[in-house]
């Protein structure tokens, strides 16, 4: 039913690379053709290009290079015409705008890259666009507004046999669930996004869904082994393909299971690892969540109950600040746990949470 997994963000003379190549080599490979590219005054080209090299900067966490290299393939490609590219560059910004927690700029460009995807021709970019615009509300704990999204991508994936897709929609679905108490189901469709995933050779998308499939073995079953076997397995991937921010979630997932089974200190550890990962590379939602767990390891090792009053209160803002729901819900509870509650303090700053806010786009 599905076919091997594919990139479609390695374009032009780039497209021999697979979705599992190792970042550093399309990073060294799409730097070698922009040049090229650039030198025979081919923007077309050189747009396409430098995709690759954005995509593998923001994926290996380099945000500076990544920003500068999809503003550069946009402008490439608003050279040359080629409105499809000009969408795909869009995508790549909209994509590191919601790594780095920019949410309104990441349905702001994101939106922009759907509609221009869809002018363009190219139904890919379009959907992976408007799998961007889901992920990002789904992100934010919007389930409501971006639940039946996902829903119809799923469904689209489905129909045209594109495995990536199908088991980007399949995870996503999958977390909602969980996040809503509902494990079974949420377990099945990681189960079957990760046997989707390692029949056409989706080593990254396994690697998820394996991380899924331990979280829900760690609450669910309280089977802490199978747990972190699984995330074993699934770092063993991300580190081949110098997956960073996959990287840094599964060291975060880990110090949950650690903490679900009582492990306090070894889950300190791992969430003080996983903390210094994401301020590597610049991702806010990552830091967050690695500091309420850092916040919860450390209370229940003894620490200040004034102290861990305090953390609180300051990563409640911060998420709010952010505009992450599900985020402030889960503060929330740490707040009721550790008897800490503070009456809630919602974010009254610019909106940056969704698609009716406004922000800057390319120069």
């Amino acid at each position: 039913m599905y076919g091997k997994a594919f990139a479609p963000e390695y374009q032009g003379a780039l497209t021999s690379l697979s979705v599992n190549s190792s970042l550093t080599d399309v990073l060294a490979a799409g730097r070698e053709q922009l040049a090229a590219a650039e030198r025979a005054g081919r923007q077309g080209e050189a747009a396409r290009s430098g995709l690759a090299v954005a995509e593998a900067h923001r994926r290996l966490g380099q945000v500076r290079e990544a920003d500068r290299a999809w503003k550069a393939s946009y402008r490439a490609a608003r050279e040359a015409g080629d409105t499809a590219a000009m969408a795909w560059a869009l995508w790549s910004g909209g994509t590191l705008a919601r790594q780095r927690g920019a949410f309104a700029l990441a349905w702001r460009l994101l939106g922009l890259a759907a509609e221009l995807g869809e002018r363009g021709g190219d139904i890919v970019v379009r959907g992976y666009s408007l799998a961007g615009l889901a992920e990002t509300g789904r992100i934010q704990g919007d389930y409501e507004a971006v639940g039946r999204l996902h829903e119809q991508l799923l469904a689209e994936a489905r129909k045209r046999g594109e495995a990536r897709h199908t088991v980007w929609a399949l995870e996503g679905i999958a977390q909602m669930h969980r996040n809503t108490g509902s494990y079974d189901t949420a377990y099945a469709m990681f189960e079957e996004a990760a046997e989707i995933a390692a029949r056409a050779d989706d080593r990254r998308g396994h690697a998820w869904a394996l991380r899924g499939l331990a979280d829900i073995v760690s609450v669910r079953d309280g089977d802490t082994g199978r747990a972190l076997a699984l995330l074993s397995e699934a770092e063993a991937a991300c580190r081949a393909m110098n997956l960073s921010s996959a990287l840094a979630y599964n060291h975060k997932m880990r110090g949950n299971v650690l903490y679900r089974a009582g492990r306090y200190a070894e889950a300190r550890k791992m969430y003080e690892q996983a903390l210094g990962e994401f301020r590597a590379i610049g991702e806010p939602r990552g830091e967050a969540l690695c500091r309420l767990g850092l916040a919860k390891s450390l209370a229940r090792l003894g620490r200040d109950r004034a102290e861990t009053a305090s953390e609180l209160a300051d990563l409640a803002r911060t998420v709010d600040r952010i505009g992450l729901r599900h985020a402030r819900e889960m503060v929330a509870r740490a707040q009721e746990e550790f008897g800490v509650a503070a009456a809630r303090t919602d974010h009254d700053g610019p909106c940056d949470a969704g698609p009716a806010c406004h922000a800057e786009v390319v120069r």
